[in-house]
C-alpha cells in the first residue's frame, strides 16, 4: 500500500467517524457511542488537566441526557449504590442550615461532594453500553504517557510544567506527586489481573508487554517519586489480590519475592530511603519542637477534629464549619503546629464527622460498603472497581480523597464505569440463565 493509499484510507476512516457522530441526531446508538467517546476523552484528560475534566464532565452529562430513558433511570436511583451518594450530597446541602460559617464557605464546602451525583448516571449508562472498557484503556494509556514524561523531567527538570522552586516537584510534569502516585499505583495493581489471565491463556507476548508497563510504574515510584500514602495503600491492594486470586503457596513465594524486592529497592533508591525516613523525622520534629511537619500536622488536625466531633456528635457543626473551628482552636503563633488553621483535617471520616456528625459517617461508610459489595465477583470490571474502592478507602485515612478533585474523580469514574459494566454482565447472565459474576 502506498503512502497516498494510506492517507486516503485514514481520511476515509476519519470521515466515517465524523459522519457517524453527526448522525447521532437521528440514531440513538450513535448518541450512545458519542457519550462513550466523551468518557474516553474524560479518562485521557484526568491525569493531566483540571479544567479539561470539568468541561468533559459537563459534555458527557449532556450527551447522556440525550439517550436517557428517565423512568428506568429514576427506578435505578433506588439502589443503594445510587441512593447513598445522593444522600451524602443532600446531607451536605442540608448541613448549610445549621452551620455558623459564611454562606460563601458553606456553598464552597458543598461543591466537592457534588461529584458523587455523577455516579448514578455512570452506573446507568455503562450498564447499557458495551464499551465500558474504552475509558479504562484510555486512562492506562494516558498514565503511561505521564509516566514517560515523569522519567524525562526527572532527568531534565527544566522540561516540567511545574514551578522550578516547588517542593516535592522532582519527576512531576503536571499536578503533584500525590495524584501521580495514586494513578501509578492503581494502574500497576489493576494490570495484575489481565497479566495473570493472559499467562493462563498462553498469550505470553501480550502478558510481557503489560508486565513491562506495570513494572515501569513501580520503578518510577521507587526511583523518581512516590507519596507516603501510596506506600501504605500499595501493599494492601496487593494483599487483596493475593488472597482473592492466588493459592497460599503462591502467596508465600510472592511474599518472599516482595521482601527481597523491597530490600533491593531500599538499597538502590535514595529517593525511597528519603521518603521512608521522613516518617520518623517528621514525628520527632513535631513532638520535640512543635514544628508543623506533614505527620505532625495530621496528628494535630485529627486530635482537634475528634474534639470537634465530640462537641456535636449527631449532626455535626454544619457544612463549611471546619475552618472556623480550627481558627477558634488555634493556640500560639501560626509558625507552630498548634497555631495552624485548615479547612480539611486530612482524613475523610473526620472531614465528614466534623461537619455532619455520626449521620454523615454512617452514610459515608454505607456508600463505601455498597460499592465494595458490588465488586465482590469475578472478571476484570469487578477487579478494577474493587481496587478503586479499596484505594479510596485506605488513602482516605490520610487525606480527604473522596472530596479532593483528582482522587475524587478517580473514584467516581472508576467505580461508576466499572459498576455499570458489572451490572451489565449480571443482566446478561440472568437473561441467559447462567450464574452471574
Amino acid at each position: 500500500m502506498t503512502t497516498a493509499d494510506r492517507m486516503r484510507e485514514t481520511a476515509g476512516s476519519l470521515g466515517s467517524m465524523l459522519s457517524s457522530m453527526l448522525a447521532a441526531r437521528y440514531d440513538k446508538e450513535a448518541r450512545v457511542r458519542n457519550a462513550d467517546l466523551i468518557a474516553v476523552l474524560l479518562a485521557l484528560l484526568l491525569p493531566w488537566s483540571t479544567s479539561g475534566v470539568g468541561i468533559a464532565v459537563v459534555l458527557w452529562l449532556v450527551a447522556v441526557a440525550a439517550v436517557l430513558e428517565w423512568r428506568p433511570f429514576v427506578r435505578s436511583l433506588r439502589r443503594p449504590i445510587c441512593a447513598l451518594p445522593i444522600a451524602l450530597v443532600l446531607l451536605a446541602a442540608l448541613g448549610t442550615l445549621w452551620s455558623d460559617a459564611s454562606w460563601a464557605a458553606r456553598l464552597q464546602a458543598v461543591a466537592p461532594a457534588t461529584k458523587l451525583l455523577v455516579l448514578p448516571f455512570l452506573f446507568y449508562h455503562f450498564e447499557r453500553s458495551p464499551r465500558g472498557i474504552w475509558p479504562f484503556v484510555a486512562f492506562l494509556v494516558s498514565c503511561t504517557v505521564l509516566m514517560v514524561a515523569s522519567w524525562i523531567v526527572a532527568y531534565d527538570p527544566s522540561l516540567t510544567l511545574k514551578r522550578p522552586d516547588e517542593p516535592s516537584g522532582h519527576g512531576i510534569f503536571v499536578k503533584n506527586y500525590i495524584a501521580q502516585s495514586q494513578e501509578f499505583v492503581l494502574c500497576a495493581v489493576v494490570l495484575i489481573f489481565p497479566i495473570i489471565t493472559l499467562l493462563r491463556d498462553g498469550k505470553l507476548r501480550q502478558a510481557l508487554l503489560l508486565m513491562a508497563v506495570a513494572a515501569s510504574f513501580i520503578l518510577n515510584m521507587v526511583f523518581v517519586v512516590v507519596s507516603r500514602t501510596a506506600l501504605v495503600t500499595l501493599p494492601v491492594m496487593l494483599a487483596v489480590f493475593a488472597m482473592a486470586h492466588l493459592k497460599w503457596r503462591t502467596n508465600v513465594l510472592l511474599l518472599v519475592a516482595a521482601v527481597i524486592f523491597g530490600a533491593l529497592a531500599w538499597t538502590l533508591s535514595p529517593q525511597l530511603q528519603a521518603t521512608m525516613d521522613t516518617f520518623a523525622r517528621d514525628y520527632r520534629v513535631y513532638k520535640e519542637f512543635n514544628q508543623p511537619t506533614s505527620i505532625g500536622l495530621r496528628l494535630e488536625f485529627w486530635e482537634k477534629s475528634l474534639r470537634f466531633f465530640a462537641e456535636a456528635p449527631v449532626i455535626g457543626h454544619g457544612t463549611g464549619s471546619t475552618r472556623g473551628l480550627f481558627e477558634a482552636a488555634a493556640t500560639g503563633p501560626a509558625v507552630l503546629a498548634q497555631g495552624q488553621v485548615i479547612g480539611n483535617p486530612h482524613n475523610q471520616t473526620l472531614s465528614v464527622a466534623v461537619q455532619w456528625g455520626a449521620v454523615g459517617v454512617v452514610i459515608l461508610y454505607a456508600m463505601w460498603f455498597s460499592h465494595f459489595a458490588l465488586f465482590r465477583g469475578e472478571g476484570l470490571a469487578a477487579w478494577i472497581g474493587l481496587m478503586v474502592v479499596l484505594q479510596n478507602i485506605f488513602s482516605s485515612l490520610f487525606n480527604s480523597h473522596l472530596f479532593d478533585f483528582h482522587e475524587g474523580w478517580m473514584y467516581v469514574l472508576g467505580a461508576g464505569i466499572a459498576g455499570g459494566m458489572v451490572l451489565r454482565a449480571r443482566s446478561e447472565a440472568e437473561s441467559s440463565g447462567t450464574v452471574p459474576p
